[in-house]
């Protein structure tokens, strides 16, 4: 967060491959040169600079999930591996589902969906519930938007199905952009199709997101966009609920 430098000069001195400089009274980050040592954040009084996140083992996580077992015991709660895209990271969140199930840990994987098919079902036995994205329903725009086609999408959630996976289909929703009526029933209609589905979740857009963008060096959303309208929401969400006897809820 460059706004938070008081230009005390230590990450400007440190840092192995010069990355930080104090240039027209601001503190320039070149991203290019940054190896991720985290050398800037060891004395960053100011917290300027941060480290976050680290690396950890299948057993430290799991140590991690455990101290909340209590929680879980009157939740019903568990462990949910999210991300980023944890199919990325394929036998890192095998293991780790492993491991949980071992401790009879309650297990959740979010995924977008976008990897092999045989990937998916190596993790059914391990897996209570799916967490999966539709993020749209129109093959044109799901390429525009996501960089990746529909069909591979649509052809694991109905593997996942027919092998009798639980799902819950997690939509989210963004103004302008996928609140079409079209995407909204067709939405219901994928999930009348699938014979195992738990709820369908709808996300509507929010900005939360935004001092993360920061912390990354982008810029914030262009287009201005910030929390979706109640009513708009409350009308996307009754569209949904008549098209389908699957439960809706709000994400």
């Amino acid at each position: 967060m460059p706004e938070k430098c008081i230009a005390c000069g230590w990450c400007f001195n440190h840092c192995p491959k010069g990355g930080h400089r104090w240039e027209n009274g601001q503190h320039i980050l070149d991203r290019s040169q940054c190896i991720r040592c985290g050398r800037c954040a060891e004395q960053c009084y100011a917290g300027a600079n941060s480290l976050i996140g680290k690396r950890m083992g299948v057993a430290e996580v799991i140590d991690e999930v455990r101290k909340d077992e209590p929680f879980y015991a009157t939740s019903g709660g568990g462990m949910t591996i999210s991300g980023g895209e944890p199919m990325v990271q394929f036998a890192f969140t095998r293991a780790l589902l492993q491991e949980a199930k071992a401790y009879n840990l309650h297990r959740c994987l979010d995924t977008c969906g976008f990897a092999l098919i045989k990937r998916y079902f190596e993790l059914l036995p391990l897996v209570d519930l799916f967490l999966y994205d539709l993020k749209e329903t129109d093959p044109v725009r799901h390429e525009e938007y996501t960089g990746v086609a529909l069909r591979p999408i649509l052809d694991t959630l109905r593997a996942l199905d027919n092998a009798g996976a639980a799902i819950s289909l997690r939509c989210p929703i963004i103004p302008g952009l996928n609140d079409r009526d079209e995407h909204l029933r067709a939405i219901a209609s994928v999930a009348n199709s699938l014979k195992h589905l738990v709820e369908i979740n709808l996300m509507p857009y929010h900005p939360l997101g935004e001092s993360k963008l920061k912390r990354l060096g982008k810029n914030s959303s262009p287009d201005g966009r910030t929390f979706a309208d109640e009513r708009a929401i409350a009308t996307w969400m009754q569209m949904v609920q008549d098209a389908t006897s699957v439960p809706v809820s709000r994400g």
